[in-house]
């Protein structure tokens, strides 16, 4: 069988998909993990608003046991305030993450298509591949055909001849 005159795009083919799987599974690996992140600094804020109720209360109880005036509740609204600034941050973090989870997830979409679109490559010229076997094996019979054919045409010959 000759060979297949295509076969090192063939190759190449093959090995661009490849790296176009990983490349896509890498992007969904990452994604998965920034996910958790975001989940992870959900979670967070939540605590430390459970937390802020908690400690506020728990502050007013040691203001009002002390018996101290307006300058203890002055301290109070401050520290409320700061506790307020922390789940402030948390915030920001949180949309910071969504917009790195949303660039993830477009990565994602590009390399699922450049996965698809490798494979179509691939497959077409696997069909071309398929093809030529076909027509090489066709060539082939065609030719023992012929063959078989001559021959029997001289064996008939050569019993006419005698």
């Amino acid at each position: 069988m000759p060979p297949y005159r295509l076969q090192s795009l063939l190759d190449m083919r093959e090995k661009v998909k490849e790296e176009a799987e990983q490349a896509f599974s890498d992007a969904v690996k990452a994604l998965a993990k920034e996910e958790q992140e975001q989940a992870r600094l959900e979670a967070e804020l939540e605590r430390r608003r459970k937390e802020r109720k908690a400690k506020v209360a728990e502050y007013f109880q040691q203001i009002m046991a002390k018996g101290a005036g307006i300058n203890g509740m002055n301290m109070m609204g401050r520290f409320e305030e700061r506790l307020k600034d922390d789940e402030a941050q948390v915030a920001l973090q949180i949309e910071h993450q969504k917009e790195v989870v949303r660039t993830a997830g477009r990565l994602v979409e590009q390399r699922r298509m450049l996965m698809a679109e490798a494979a179509k490559e691939l497959k077409a010229i696997e069909k071309n591949k398929e093809k030529f076997v076909k027509q090489v094996k066709k060539e082939r019979q065609d030719r023992e055909e012929l063959g078989q054919e001559e021959i029997g045409s001289a064996l008939f010959l050569a019993r006419q001849r005698k």
